[in-house]
This record gives C-alpha cells, sequence and structure tokens, in this order.
C-alpha cells in the first residue's frame, strides 16, 4: 500500500475581476449561454460549469469561506500513518498570510507539503499530493487559490483551494523533464505562467480551469539569453554581443558553465493586463506579451557600460502601478527602471515582434541587496539583506522604514487582505502610513508579524537554517529532542505541539541523538566528531565534552541499564563511554575505542545477554560485519571483541534491530540493499530466514520495533522503518506477504533519521537538508484491515507468481514437484508410485533452477537450513522434506526482489575487466576462467567444463532433439572455440548465458536498465 497521489478537479467561484470580466466579453464571441449569477464567466471555473451544467453549489469548494478549513474534523484517518505536524520549513520560498487579525493563518512550504497554519490556535491543515519537494508556489491576489509546482520524477502542477484545502487541478507531466522552478497566477486568477528548470527552459501559459493538459501557448528560451560573464571586462552572452570575445573557446566553456545555475527563476503577471509578464534570472530580464496565437517576448540589454555604473545582479522585478514602467531589484542596492511601449498594443494586435521595453535608468536606492520588490496599492516595497523594509511612493520617494536587529535577509513579504484604519500622515508628506500588516520571512529561516501601527516586529517562529539529521524521543515523557547541522538543539512537547527548551552550539553542528533508557541523559554526536551528556530537560552538560573523532559521529546509543555509551564515526570506529560515581554524582568517562569496520557503520545495538543482566554491544558495517564486544572484559583503551561474523555474501547490510520473543528462539533481524530481511540466531549467528522485505523504491536504511500501545494486540507486534524517502510499518512477524507494510513519502530529498515516541502512537522523521521533521500518528488497525484484504494463507503469495494461482508458471511449477517425485522413486520402476505433496530438500535446488531461479552454493545452503531447522527450536526434530506450499514461500523470499538486470553484470565488468581498443569492457578469456575457479565460490575445473559444455553446447535444433552430453575429452577445444578471446558483457549475457537481452526501455532524460528476460523469471 503506498501513498495516492489522486487529485479531484472541484468547481470554484473566486472573487470577480471586472477589468478581466470586461476584456472577455469583448473577446468572447456570442453563445447561447449567457452568464448566470450562479455561473459567472469571470469564474476561474465558470468555463467548466458552463459545459458541464454541473452548479458550484452542489461542490464542496463553491460552499468553502475563509476559516471553515480548520473546523474539519480528522479524528479518523483510513492511513496506517497520518501526518500530524510539520516542523520547520522550506526558507528559500515565500510564505504568504492567508488571514490576519483573530485568525492569524499562513500559508508555507515544508518539503513536498503546503502547511496551512494557524499560529495563534496552534492548528495545522497539510496539502499533499506532490511526491518531489516542492520547487515553487504561488497564490492569488485573493489569498484564495494556491498554485505548487516541483522538480523531479512526475513534476506535476497542483493547484489548492485554500478555503476547503481540496486541490482543485492537477497538471501531470506539465515540464517532464525537470519540473518547475517558477511559478505565477494572473490578478484574475485564471491564468499560470511557469519556467521549467531545463537547460533550455519553457515558458507556458495555462489556463488552468480548462480540461487539458496541454498550455495555451509556450516557447523556450534561447539559452544565451541572461548569462553574463566578468573577465577582463563584461561580456553579455546576448545574441546583439556576438559573445564579443576573441577567445571563442573561453566563451563557450562560460557558457556552458552558466547555463547550468543561471536559471530564469522568479516570474510575475501584469497586475493590470494578464497577457503580459515579466520574469528574470541574475544577469537578465525578460518582458512577454501572449496570446492564444502564441507567447513573444524580448530580452532588453543591461550592462554595466549602458549607464556608466554597477547594476549588480537581478533579485526580482514587478509592474509599476502607472502601467507604463517596470522595475527590477539588485544586489547592489538599485532599482532598474524599464519604460515600455504606451499605450502598448492590446492582445489582439500583436506586432510581429515583441513589444519594445528599454532600460530608462538605474536608481541608486541604498547600498544594502535588495532581495524583494513588490508593488502594493500605490507603494513599492523592498525588502533587503539587513532585515529592512522600506516604503516608496511611485516617484522612488521614500515613504517609511521598518527595521529590525534581529531581522535576517529577507526573503519574503506577505501583507495582510485586511485593512486597518489609516492613521495620521506622515510629517511633511500627503502620504499615509501603510494601512496593511505583513508577515516577513528571513532566509535564515525565521518568520515575523510586523504590526504596521506600531512597527511591532513579533518572531512568530524560528527554525532549522541547516540540515536536520539528529532526532530522539524521550522514553518516558512526550518529549521529542531534534538537532541540525546548525548547532540548533530543541525540545519540543509533541502532543501539545508546545516549544519548551533549545540550546545552540557554535563549534559544529550536532549529527545524532539518543536519551537514555531512564529519560535523565540526552547524548549528543556532533559534526566534528565531539560528544556531548546533557541533563535530558535543561540541555546543560553534565561534563565536559568528549573529543576522542576527528570525523562526524553518525550513531550514539545508551544500554538499557545506562552505564554504557556507544558512538560510531565516518573513520569506521566503535568509541564506548562509562559512567562511573565520583562524588555522589553520575559522572561519565572515556572507555575505549577501536576500528572495527573497514566500511561505513550502519548499526550499533546494545542488548542484554541471555543468560545475565549485563549490557550487550553490537555493530554492523557495510563491509558484511556484525562485531560483538565484550564491556565486561575492556579496560581502559582496549576494547575487547568477542565474536566476528560475515552475515551476507554479495548484499550489504543496511540496519539491525533486536527481533520480538515470538517464539522459543531468539532472534535479531537485519535488511540488506537487495529488499531482502533475515532473521538471525542471537547466539550461534546463523541466518535462520530470508524473508522479502518491504519493496518501495529503495531498501529499508533504519529499522525499530514499535512499543506496544494500551489499545494494540498484547500478541501483535509491529516494526517501524524508514527508506531513502519514505516512512512506513510493517506487521511481524514478517512472512513476506506484501499486504503486511505500508510506506508514505515522508522526505523526498532523503530522510535521515526516525524516532517513534514511547508509548508508540507517533512516529517523528527527520529530513536532513529539507530543514525539516514531521510527526506521523500510528493507525495500526488500517494496517490490519489493508493485510486482511489482501487475502489470508498463501493468496498474497500466488499473487507474486507471474500469472497467479490460475497461471501457467504455477501448473509449470507443480509439474516440476511431481517429476521431482518420479525421479526420486525411479523412472523406469514397476512398483506402486506413493504420490505425495513433499519432495525432499536436497531437490529443492534443482527445483529453484527449473523455474528460472539460480541460487549460490551459499544461498541453497540457507534455504535448506532454513527448511530443515524450522521446527528444531520447539521438536529437536528436523525437518527433511518441503510442501508445495512451504515451497513457494521460500521462492518468493528467496529469488531477487526486483529480478535480474543487465545493469548488474555491467558493472561487474567494470570492476573486473578492462578497456579493449574499442573502447568497451571485457575480460579476457584466461582470466575469466581463472576468475570462476579462484574467486567467490570457487568451481572445480571440471565442474567448470561442464557448466561450459552444457551451456555452450546448445544449437539451435529441432523439435524434439536433445542437449549436447558432457565430454571431458572434448571440454578443452569447445571452450577455445565457443569463448572469445575478449568477452563483454553482452556477449557473456547472449552468447555464454544464453539469455536474450531485452530492448531498454526509451525514457526522456532516464538511465533505464536492460531486463534479463528468461523463462520463469519474476521481475
Amino acid at each position: 500500500m503506498s501513498q495516492d497521489r489522486q487529485t479531484q478537479e472541484m468547481d470554484v467561484q473566486p472573487e470577480e475581476d471586472p477589468l478581466a470580466a470586461a476584456r472577455e466579453k469583448k473577446e468572447a464571441p456570442e453563445d447561447d449561454h449567457p452568464e448566470t449569477p450562479s455561473c459567472p464567466r469571470s469564474s476561474p471555473l465558470g468555463y467548466r460549469e458552463k459545459h458541464t451544467g454541473h452548479k458550484g453549489s452542489a461542490s464542496m469548494v463553491w460552499a468553502a469561506m475563509p476559516g471553515m478549513l480548520f473546523r474539519k474534523s480528522r479524528d479518523s484517518s483510513f492511513h496506517p500513518l497520518d501526518l500530524s505536524w510539520v516542523f520547520g520549513y522550506n526558507s528559500s520560498l515565500a510564505v504568504h498570510s492567508l488571514m490576519d487579525g483573530e485568525d492569524r493563518v499562513l500559508l508555507y512550504v515544508s518539503s513536498h507539503t503546503v502547511v496551512i497554519h494557524d499560529i495563534l490556535q496552534s492548528r495545522q491543515f497539510h496539502l499533499q499530493g506532490h511526491t518531489n519537494v516542492i520547487s515553487c508556489l504561488c497564490v492569488s491576489a485573493d489569498k484564495r487559490w494556491v498554485a505548487t509546482a516541483d522538480q523531479g520524477p512526475d513534476a506535476m502542477i497542483i493547484v489548492w483551494d485554500s478555503y476547503s484545502g481540496v486541490p482543485v487541478r492537477t497538471i501531470f507531466e506539465s515540464h517532464a523533464e525537470d519540473g518547475v522552478c517558477a511559478i505565477a497566477i494572473s490578478q484574475d486568477a485564471k491564468y499560470l505562467v511557469t519556467i521549467s528548470a531545463a537547460t533550455v527552459q519553457k515558458v507556458c501559459v495555462w489556463r488552468w480551469t480548462l480540461l487539458t493538459e496541454e498550455p495555451v501557448c509556450s516557447t523556450e528560451l534561447k539559452p544565451e539569453f541572461g548569462y553574463q560573464f566578468s573577465a577582463a571586462g563584461e561580456v553579455a552572452l546576448d545574441k546583439s554581443s556576438g559573445f564579443g570575445w576573441e577567445n571563442k573557446q573561453k566563451a563557450l566553456l562560460s557558457l556552458l558553465l552558466m547555463q547550468f545555475f543561471e536559471f530564469q527563476d522568479y516570474v510575475i503577471f501584469n497586475p493590470q493586463n494578464p497577457h503580459e509578464f515579466v520574469s528574470n534570472s541574475k544577469t537578465q530580464v525578460i518582458f512577454y506579451l501572449w496570446d492564444d496565437s502564441g507567447l513573444q517576448y524580448g530580452t532588453p540589454f543591461l550592462s554595466n557600460q549602458t549607464f556608466k555604473c554597477l547594476v549588480g545582479q537581478f533579485s526580482q522585478s514587478v509592474f509599476h502601478f502607472n502601467n507604463t514602467q517596470a522595475l527590477t531589484g539588485t544586489s547592489a542596492g538599485k532599482l532598474v527602471l524599464w519604460d515600455m511601449d504606451d499605450p502598448r498594443t492590446v492582445p489582439e494586435e500583436l506586432p510581429a515582434k515583441p513589444h519594445g521595453v528599454t532600460p530608462a535608468k538605474v536608481v541608486a536606492m541604498q547600498k544594502e541587496s535588495l532581495t524583494v520588490l513588490q508593488v502594493l496599492e500605490s507603494c513599492i516595497a523592498t525588502g533587503d539583506v539587513k532585515g529592512q523594509v522600506k516604503f516608496y511612493d511611485g516617484q522612488l520617494r521614500l515613504l517609511s522604514t521598518y527595521s529590525h536587529d534581529k531581522v535576517g535577509p529577507i526573503q519574503s513579504i506577505s501583507f495582510s487582505t485586511i485593512l486597518r484604519d489609516a492613521p495620521s500622515a506622515l510629517p511633511g508628506s500627503s502620504q499615509p502610513f501603510l494601512t496593511r500588516n505583513f508577515i516577513l520571512s528571513t532566509s535564515d529561516a525565521t518568520m515575523f508579524h510586523v504590526a504596521t501601527d506600531s512597527t511591532n516586529f513579533e518572531r512568530i517562529m524560528t527554525e532549522a537554517k541547516k540540515a536536520v539529521n539528529a532526532i530522539a524521543c524521550h522514553p518516558q515523557e512526550p518529549l521529542v529532542a531534534v538537532g541540525s547541522h546548525c548547532g540548533l538543539l530543541k525540545v519540543w512537547e509533541y502532543k501539545q505541539t508546545q516549544y519548551l527548551v533549545s540550546r545552540i552550539f557554535t563549534e559544529a553542528g550536532i549529527q545524532c541523538l539518543s536519551y537514555d533508557p531512564e529519560g535523565h541523559f540526552l547524548a549528543a554526536g556532533f559534526t566534528d566528531g565531539s560528544v556531548y551528556i546533557l541533563d535530558a530537560i535543561s540541555l546543560q552538560s553534565i561534563c565536559e565534552e568528549f573529543q576522542f573523532s576527528q570525523c562526524p559521529v553518525t550513531h550514539i546509543s545508551f544500554s538499557h541499564d545506562s552505564k554504557y555509551l556507544a558512538t560510531a564515526d565516518e573513520n569506521y570506529s566503535v568509541t564506548v563511554y562509562k559512567r562511573v560515581p565520583q562524588k555522589g554524582s553520575r559522572c561519565w568517562e572515556h572507555l575505549a575505542g577501536l576500528d572495527s569496520h573497514y566500511k561505513p557503520i550502519r548499526s550499533i545495538l546494545f542488548g542484554v545477554h541471555s543468560d545475565s543482566n549485563e549490557p550487550r554491544l553490537l555493530s554492523l558495517g557495510e563491509d558484511r560485519q556484525l562485531v560483538e564486544y565484550d564491556l565486561s572484559s575492556s579496560i581502559k583503551d582496549h576494547l575487547v571483541v568477542t565474536h566476528r561474523d560475515r552475515l551476507e555474501q554479495a548484499a550489504v547490510p543496511l540496519c539491525l534491530t533486536w527481533y520480538p520473543q515470538l517464539g522459543t528462539e531468539s532472534f535479531f533481524l537485519t535488511a540488506n540493499n537487495c529488499y531482502k530481511m533475515k532473521l538471525y540466531n542471537t547466539t550461534t549467528k546463523m541466518c535462520r530466514k530470508t524473508l522479502l522485505g518491504p519493496t518501495y523504491g529503495s531498501p529499508l536504511e533504519k529499522i525499530q520495533i514499535l512499543p506496544r500501545t494500551s489499545s494494540a494486540d498484547p500478541r501483535q507486534h509491529y516494526l517501524v522503518y524508514i527508506t531513502k524517502d519514505k516512512v512506513g510499518l510493517q506487521m511481524l512477524p514478517v512472512d513476506g506477504n506484501p499486504h503486511k507494510s505500508s510506506a508514505f513519502i515522508c522526505h523526498p530529498d532523503g530522510a535521515a533519521d526516525f524516532a517513534v515516541s514511547h508509548d508508540g502512537r507517533y512516529v517523528f522523521t527527520a529530513g536532513g537538508k529539507e530543514r525539516t521533521f514531521m510527526k506521523w500518528k500510528v493507525n495500526l488497525h488500517a494496517l490490519d484491515a489493508a493485510a486482511f484484504l489482501g487475502g489470508e494463507n498463501l493468496i498474497p503469495f500466488y499473487n507474486l507468481l507471474d500469472g497467479g494461482r490460475e497461471g501457467k508458471f504455477f501448473r509449470e511449477l507443480e509439474d516440476y514437484f511431481y517429476y521431482v517425485q518420479l525421479c526420486s522413486q525411479g523412472i523406469k520402476t514397476l512398483e506402486t508410485r506413493q504420490v505425495s505433496t513433499h519432495i525432499p530438500l536436497e531437490e529443492i535446488p534443482s527445483v529453484m533452477r527449473a523455474i528460472g531461479f539460480y541460487p549460490s552454493e551459499e544461498e541453497i545452503e540457507e534455504m535448506i537450513n532454513e527448511v530443515k531447522f524450522s521446527e528444531y527450536a520447539d521438536t529437536e526434530e528436523e525437518v527433511t522434506e518441503i510442501n508445495l506450499d512451504d515451497f513457494i514461500k521460500l521462492y518468493i523470499n528467496h529469488r531477487p526482489a526486483l529480478g535480474l538486470s543487465m545493469k548488474t553484470i555491467q558493472r561487474a565488468f567494470q570492476v573486473l575487466g578492462y578497456d579493449n581498443k574499442k573502447g568497451d569492457k571485457v575480460i579476457d578469456r584466461g582470466d575469466f576462467l581463472s576468475l570462476l575457479q579462484c574467486r567467490g565460490e570457487q568451481m572445480t575445473e571440471d565442474e567448470l567444463a561442464a557448466c561450459l559444455t552444457t551451456l555452450l553446447g546448445r544449437r539451435p535444433r529441432k523439435e524434439g532433439s536433445e542437449p549436447d552430453t558432457y565430454d571431458s575429452t572434448g571440454a578443452a577445444a569447445l571452450t577455445e572455440e565457443e569463448i572469445p578471446a575478449e568477452i563483454t558483457a553482452e556477449i557473456f549475457v547472449a552468447d555464454i548465458l544464453g539469455f536474450p537481452i531485452a530492448e531498454p526501455e526509451k525514457k526522456e532524460q532516464k538511465e533505464t536498465e536492460e531486463s534479463l528476460i528468461y523463462k520463469g523469471s519474476e521481475s
């Protein structure tokens, strides 16, 4: 069960724009459908209602009003995990004020979610639909319609109704290659303009109320527009400049480099003419004019030489309210004034070329860089890197300034829709003070509410400025601690969502956190290798910080009795600290450290010895080694290792946890990069079971057993996990049933860590570089229902077979089962045969290979041992045969989760081979034979000859002919004859193994894998 991305379109009616209505009346042809009060032609969705006959009064969106969003009942959820609260936001995008006054409601973006946040009432509503991080957004003038877009696979545009929270329009594959980097909505809310994030940017105009996936008009921007370079004199890479460089190679190289980041990344409509808009990058401003026949644009040239002054980089552009000029702010604290044709042509009379726009002058406003530029009624507002907001009249004369020493670089300004009574005018001026409060957001992740009548700056929110990688839940209280790379450590009471206490560490960033089981300490690992042990309530240091690592600490954990603390770092070292009594207080000291692994450490895990109450410490690395330490025998600067065990043959283990005691045997559970979960005996470290894990796009990165809730079935256990970008739940015991797990997108740019509340009711996920973390409410009944609906017994497993229970593959499997019984009883025997549903365990490899799964010798041993000792812990007897049902489960759980890929084999040739004269990666024939006999699971010369004879001895033959039999005397000659001197991956697959290579799927701008398709294979 994966997260749905379904959106529904509803009918809506925003406020009528008289200018737009008049224009439509002039342009639209006469028809038999006059405008009615229930379906005004000026409504963005009026067109749809007119042609479908659906009246908006019957829809939930049509009847929506401001403030009704939070009146919705959200007590019940149909998902196992329901997003409950979002902490942090994307400070590079604008924050919008939806309501001000008694209900102070803000709208902002956190990762892939739009958050509508009632600050005063401490409530959130989440607009979910994107699967990638939202890259841009815009809000209509009346604050009702919100348009969001993203970048990444399956990028989309969604238009939301902020009154009801309903997605009213979704545009799929608008810019399928790279997504959208800029978006704007017209004053009348009927049109959207988007600019793609591709190297060659595409500009599209959409009438989003029409049921079409195609834009009204579009154009591609020429790459040379907007790229400027300064080196021994400034050169504008504009069409008119012809590069202007004698060194053409240098110019072309500069152009290619700057194409990567110099996007047109800001766009805005002319409020007085929806057929006109402007966009800018840091180096180029572009003006557009469009109608149904097409989109044209002009790129006025401006450099430092135009007005003999430093212009700086462009930030934002706006149209002047006089409708004859436009303005652009720059990093040099200046405003560029653009003159436009006056009067300009109406859309019906578009000239052959784009309308003329020329730079009129560059006005020095201040020294500080301008970051925000807006037009509000008859004022022009600016924001800068010093946190100042200034208001000017139409002649650019200063009216008022708002500033505060705690305000950082301004990222956005959003004005309230509520007008208050205007106070007296400014001394010596006929202009009144501003009559709207506004919201400021800064690039350092802080929001302020500014009351213009008192110039009061009220801090609303302060969030992490850098990556959020560390999160931990208190073992007894409803507290969650979150650490960021900016050094900010915050503790929240998560039931009431109240901020409690914080501390800022200026020396380094926080990488990992852990509470001790008693709840007295909070340990923090930092990016500079230091370790702090803090009081869990006050966040004050218990002792001096430890510095026994020179690189980031990646893992940190306490023992069950709070006597030991262990850390792992990026140098593959494990370090142990011990609590010692000192003058009646609890003090910690360094015990020992060890370079335990030679690849990154994925998990450190404390447990308890079964024969005592002493702590047990394990570490798991990508080197496939599980290392166990003897803490009781370890002394100062000497950490004792008791066992080193290799857990995997080819796969890489990624996480580790203790498995609940569901029977007489004790296990720990691992998950690897091949989507497999494995159970190991805690004493012998023997692999007891291999199981298919959740397959939601990426392997499991971290796992943890969910604590039992008071309302949960005491016999039922659950596992929480995160993948690269998802958080999920898995029912236990794990058996490979896909319906027993679910996953939801939590952080598309990567989930860094997660924590579980002590009562098992909430899961918290940290978003890493997204600078957010999320609270998810657990609903176990929803997962139980999904597992029940998926079917009982073998029904879920039959559905994983090609064709299901009634398919050809299942019938062939049954035939193989009966054939093995015939062989075991003798093919030519005349005695009465004993028909059974079981086959001997030693026949498992033969049947597996017959149906297209070719396990290694170690995998065969694990499969046989899994069945042989499945009942040994209870009965002390070994199982000697397997039935068809258990064989199907064994096959489903052990076969490759995603099939065999050509890319895997090509990667092996990249490692083992060399480049021949043609540039292909090849393996020499002699090296190929030597590798098979000397590396990995070594083959004897006779075994190798037998295999190659079988493989290469198959010739295209007529029906009924038999394959060649093995003759060792001709093996060498056959090898020389059939195997070329240089073997490529394609030759190995097609000519030696005999697998047909499927044509690669052609997807735009995506690398795809070629699949090996062979009889009986599953993918």
